[in-house]
């Protein structure tokens, strides 16, 4: 129904009339609309039926980091003095690779899960990739409550330099959404893509120092970690929680480089594709 216009004999007062669907969903909040509701019902179905609930992402890195600090403080701990605290540095590495690993796993199916909805309702494509990834920023959010915890417990007080971590968080995500957008239309036209990219994220989670010093390395291997982009980002949190510095101008042009360049293949790539999604999904 189009909007119509009415008024009295004087013409003084006017009264429009809007259809059922611009009230619901007002021109330019619908997307974010869906958005919300989205990432409500992942968190939703994430936890349901589990006794600890949202807990859990604050338990799994903790245990993570147990784990591997137990296990890797005595090899690699002493490979770098620099190092102010081993169990510190592997969870903020973990949390961070773990919100691109599930970001993009996440958004690499987002196409093809939400294929039954794209089927019957007109809707733009590029919101289930995103909401995936912010998704998992929010559990990244919740699991920096165990970062917290492991400071408060080595007695390592936070520094005004923690607020760096937002721009970090927010060039980390600007990174996973453009891979995501990638992916997801890689994914609907090869479906090798689904389970190579499993793999490649087990390769990529040893060549990036996550539980070792970058110093172990050949000096060519840490002139090619440079190259790459989650080396970048875990640096960069690292140096704003752990070392209590301010990330290096080349770092910041480093991690921001990344994070819009990724984003602006993902986004020419989905756009271009993405009329022909509804023949192969």
């Amino acid at each position: 129904m189009e909007p119509t216009s009415t008024a009295d004999r004087s013409g003084a007062i006017t009264r429009t009339t809007t259809s059922g669907k611009d009230a619901w969903y007002p021109e330019g909040k619908r997307d974010g609309f869906i958005l919300r509701q989205l990432v409500t019902k992942d968190f939703k179905l994430k936890y349901r039926r589990s006794v600890l609930g949202i807990a859990w992402s604050v338990l799994n890195p903790l245990m993570m980091m147990i784990i591997m600090a137990a296990v890797f403080t005595r090899m690699m701990g002493r490979a770098d003095e620099s190092i102010p605290n081993f169990p510190l540095y592997i969870i903020i590495g973990n949390t961070a690779f773990n919100l691109m690993s599930d970001a993009t796993s996440k958004g690499l199916m987002s196409i093809i899960d939400a294929s039954p909805l794209l089927k019957k309702v007109k809707i733009n494509r590029w919101v289930f990739p995103v909401q995936k990834v912010l998704f998992s920023v929010v559990n990244y959010a919740f699991s920096l409550i165990a970062v917290i915890a492991v400071m408060i417990f080595f007695r390592f007080a936070p520094s005004v330099y923690a607020l760096y971590v937002i721009p970090g968080l927010f060039f980390l995500a600007l990174f996973c959404i453009g891979l995501s957008l990638f992916l997801s239309c890689a994914a609907v036209f090869f479906r090798d893509v689904i389970h190579l990219w499993s793999v490649f994220l087990t390769a990529w989670t040893y060549v990036t120092p996550l539980f070792y010093s970058i110093k172990i390395l050949p000096e060519w291997m840490q002139a090619l970690e440079m190259f790459n982009p989650m080396y970048l980002y875990v640096t960069y949190l690292r140096d704003a929680l752990l070392f209590q510095q301010a990330p290096s101008l080349e770092l910041t042009l480093g991690c921001a480089a990344f994070a819009f360049g990724m984003l602006i293949v993902g986004y020419v790539v989905f756009r271009r594709h993405e009329s022909k999604f509804i023949l192969y999904i």
